[in-house]
């Protein structure tokens, strides 16, 4: 019988197998892939924790947003409210200025022309008092006359003041 190399190496091989699986290689090569997967498991179950805990936190911040945005149309809207009461309340403060100086103005008209009706009737009466004295003393003469003048100007006066 004729053993050529490759027979030989066939032979060797299988003893070297036998070797390993006798000093137990192949436990140790069992078990660092074990270690090795539960190594890669335990990291995915990390990787997943992480990741959940990232969407928890990504969740917080667009409720913590949208919290935000609600409350910034708030305030604006609040804003807005006040601004508009602040105008009205300008608004109506102006228009009251404008009455009151509308009323001033109206009670100074009033008064001016209160004063000038009293001046014409002043000057009126005066001029009525002259001119009954001249027409008087020209048709009554005398101490009588004058008398009467008198009289009649001061009743006119008090008539007419």
């Amino acid at each position: 019988m004729h053993f050529d190399a490759e027979f030989w190496d066939f032979i060797c091989f299988v003893i070297f197998i036998g070797l390993l699986g006798y000093v137990g290689l192949h436990k140790k090569i069992f078990a660092a892939l074990d270690a090795r997967r539960a190594r890669i498991e335990a990291e995915l179950a990390e990787a997943s924790n992480l990741r959940k805990e990232a969407e928890a936190l990504l969740a917080s911040f667009v409720r913590k947003k949208a919290e935000a945005e609600a409350e910034a149309r708030s305030i604006i809207a609040q804003a807005q409210n006040e601004a508009e009461i602040i105008a009205r309340e300008a608004h109506e403060r102006a228009a009251e200025f404008v009455r009151r100086r509308t009323k001033q103005a109206e009670d100074k008209i009033a008064s001016a022309e209160a004063q000038a009706m009293a001046q014409v009737r002043d000057a009126a009466a005066d001029a009525a008092t002259k001119a009954a004295e001249i027409v008087l003393k020209a048709q009554v003469k005398g101490a009588l006359g004058d008398g009467l003048v008198d009289e009649g100007i001061a009743d006119l006066k008090r008539l007419l003041h």
